[in-house]
């Protein structure tokens, strides 16, 4: 939902005119889909029917990705938001800079869980 709202808030503005914020949306849009995708696997359980793959690896490959290129998103995103650029937009981007490092944070705390999970998996 937050990851929705980062790139909904950025859609919703003139961001082509601005290459990070391009970038901003690639990344908010990718991860969105992800998980998404990720999220489906989960609630159906098909994971359990492929147990060739490494859910665990992939989990944490995953979480570890999105929350470096959201953290460097959610700064690109900050850096470039300022009232001079175009301040019709400025309420939107802010808001989608705050939901960014917000998504960031909520990526790391997964990444952690996540690296907890797959170390557990290993030492079996």
């Amino acid at each position: 939902v937050l990851g929705l709202l980062v790139w909904t808030l950025v859609a919703g503005t003139e961001y082509f005119l601005y290459p990070a914020f391009g970038w901003v949306m690639f990344v908010a849009v990718f991860y969105w889909v992800l998980t998404v995708f990720f999220l489906i696997i989960y609630m159906t359980m098909t994971y359990t029917r492929i147990p060739q793959v490494p859910w665990t690896t992939v989990g944490l490959c995953f979480n570890g990705s999105a929350f470096i290129l959201y953290l460097i998103a959610a700064i690109v995103d900050a850096s470039s938001v300022t009232k001079d650029l175009d301040s019709h937009n400025y309420n939107s981007w802010a808001a989608s800079s705050f939901f960014a490092f917000l998504v960031t944070s909520c990526y790391a705390g997964n990444t952690y869980f996540s690296f907890i999970s797959w170390r557990s998996r290993t030492l079996q």
